[in-house]
């Protein structure tokens, strides 16, 4: 098995900052890619940003230019920089890693998902 644990967030004002970490530990041959997902009450949950192996990036458009996204492969960890937040980034933020597991191709690739951490962006 496989455990995500992600820390961070928290109230933060409009226009602050805040960083989240996501540390994935257990059965883990290597991760291919790792990201994060937010949810806001009453919406699906959204792609924020993801990062490969090999350091490739991906933003939502939404949060280009205000997040960084970045890894520390040795450690299975990824970190999200916000900065600028708005109102609208109040949601729950979950970790995600498609990891390869130490039996492949025995055992295929799977998807993990962290128990989410909220960020609350508000005066």
């Amino acid at each position: 098995q496989v455990q995500l644990v992600e820390s961070g967030g928290g109230l933060v004002q409009p226009g602050g900052s805040a960083r989240l970490s996501c540390a994935a530990s257990g059965s883990i041959a290597s991760i291919n890619v790792m990201g994060w997902y937010r949810q806001a009450p009453g919406k699906q949950r959204e792609l924020a940003a993801t990062i490969t192996s090999s350091g490739a990036t991906n933003y939502a458009d939404s949060v280009k230019g205000r997040f960084t996204i970045s890894r520390d492969n040795a450690k299975n960890t990824i970190f999200l920089q916000m900065n600028s937040l708005k109102l609208e980034d109040t949601a729950a933020y979950y970790c995600n890693a498609r990891v390869k597991p130490p039996q492949w191709p025995l055992r295929p690739f799977d998807d993990y998902w962290g128990r989410g951490t909220q960020v609350t962006v508000s005066s």
